[in-house]
């Protein structure tokens, strides 16, 4: 199957739709397409966010949908209408850019008041409704504050409250929270999540961090090579990728080449338990792909005794990231090393540097792919 034919399959009926994106794709005469042919629907009040490595063709597709380039070959609705010929001060858009692109010499309440005074709302209503919106981005009472004057926490929510203002039919967000740091970037992605639940606004994120899209999304696509590798939710997106590049890109895992076998596969003689995708069969090339969180360490195997795949292997880093410990470990068995999270909240145990380790997965835990060239390759 093609990957941009692996797009999650949404209601039909046009009304229900806030966007559909249908075979749409952007060619800047560089030879590869920049988006190949890019489909998905997006229904009324759901929050998408599409994610992928730079250069996978993420931003274009944003743009496109905003109308501030105009695709190559196929169509964009939105509200169920066609918005090709629709420039981007017609479409019914709020947009939150990276470079949020305030007017220092506005206030706050200023900046948010900006749009509908171009638009031409009723003057008498804009106070009460830039009141109303600076409340709903907890604000209230910093309105009358220069740009400068604000956090960097505070200008991302007069962005939010601008782009919202008027109440649009789509809001579309090109990385707002990039440049804030961790904390702050965490505390924005949880009031991003609550915003668009109050008001029900649709969304369309884009971002490279992938605990973002998990945190905010009802839907994910990933890009790649200008393609859609996969639209689903994210528990799907976690627990059952498409292919083998979605699985490596989200989250920390390892990947283990092999052969198939009927429950799982072999590498260097060793048989590892796994579950195969659609299409892989035993005699295959493969490879097993299986998140850092999903493997269990321990001191002695009799620790593991629930898990398929019991390895030996020694300690050759410890990465302190505050809340969980990623080890590294040599796997002799295997030639090659594998990552761990140990998250076990009733185990005090730190394995040190070259310490013996025992590791264990159960045959759910690794997913297995046609090991097909990638690349490069």
């Amino acid at each position: 199957m093609d990957a941009h034919t692996l797009s999650r399959s949404e209601p039909k009926d046009n009304a229900a739709l806030a966007v559909r994106v249908s075979e749409v794709s952007m060619d800047f005469g560089k030879g590869a397409l920049a988006v190949d042919r890019a489909s998905f629907d997006l229904s009324q009040g759901r929050f998408l966010t599409i994610l992928g490595p730079s250069g996978s063709g993420k931003t274009t597709l944003l743009r496109m949908i905003a109308g501030f380039q105009r695709p190559t070959s196929g169509h964009i609705l939105i509200g169920g209408k066609p918005v090709d010929e629709v420039p981007p001060d017609r479409r019914s858009i709020g947009m939150v850019f990276q470079k949020l692109a305030l007017f220092p010499h506005m206030t706050a309440a200023e900046n948010v008041a900006f749009p509908l005074k171009m638009r031409r709302f009723d003057p008498a209503s804009i106070p009460g409704r830039v009141k109303h919106f600076l409340e709903l981005v907890r604000l209230d009472g910093l309105g009358s504050r220069r740009i400068h004057e604000l956090s960097g926490g505070q200008q991302q929510r007069v962005a939010i409250a601008r782009a919202l203002v008027f109440e649009p039919e789509l809001l579309l967000l090109d990385e707002p929270l990039a440049a804030l740091d961790r904390k702050l970037r965490e505390e924005m992605q949880l009031e991003f999540r609550r915003i668009q639940k109050e008001l029900g606004v649709t969304t369309i994120n884009v971002t490279h961090d992938q605990r973002e899209a998990l945190v905010v999304s009802d839907d994910i696509i990933i890009m790649e090579g200008g393609k859609i590798r996969q639209h689903a939710s994210p528990a799907v997106m976690y627990r059952s990728p498409a292919d083998e590049f979605v699985a490596r890109f989200i989250g920390v895992s390892s990947v283990i080449e092999g052969r198939a076998t009927h429950g799982g596969l072999t590498r260097e003689g060793v048989a590892l338990a796994g579950m195969p995708s659609p299409g892989v069969l035993p005699g295959m090339a493969a490879r097993g792909v299986i998140r850092a969180e999903q493997i269990r360490i321990a001191s002695s195997p009799a620790a593991l005794a629930g898990c398929e795949t019991v390895l030996g292997g020694t300690v050759s880093d410890v990465i302190f990231e505050g809340e969980r410990l990623l080890y590294v470990i040599q796997v002799p068995a295997l030639s090659q090393t594998i990552l761990v999270y140990h998250h076990d909240p009733e185990s005090s145990d730190v394995f040190a540097v070259n310490a013996p380790v025992n590791l264990g997965w159960r045959t759910r835990d690794m997913i297995m792919f046609e090991a097909k060239p990638r690349e490069g390759q």
